[in-house]
């Protein structure tokens, strides 16, 4: 069994078991969460359930870690006019363990 969850904007497949990077969610590790909306829920016999079918679905998670991604540099430049900039960015992320699916 396996479900859609959105959270932060960005739309994740989860699993019992899985371990996944979410954009950054308030609460310490080792606390237990639930995640956002479920979009889909896929079982295990073939049947789904999608848009209001799977509005009772629950996905339970646990924080593992707080953390911040790779740097990126951004880096912006015009020709024969002396202009440069360079900036660099780090997103924030939540790594969290899915728990459970309740349907």
């Amino acid at each position: 069994m396996h479900a859609i969850v959105e959270t932060g904007g960005k739309q994740f497949r989860v699993a019992p078991g899985d371990v996944v990077r979410v954009p950054k969610i308030e609460g310490d590790p080792g606390s237990e969460i639930a995640l956002g909306k479920v979009l889909a829920l896929f079982g295990d016999g073939g049947d789904m359930s999608i848009g209001d079918g799977a509005t009772s679905v629950r996905v339970n998670a646990t924080i593992t870690a707080h953390d911040r991604g790779d740097k990126i540099l951004v880096f912006k430049f015009k020709r024969k006019k002396q202009y440069k900039r360079t900036q660099g960015h780090r997103q924030d992320y939540t790594e969290v363990r899915i728990r459970d699916i309740v349907a």
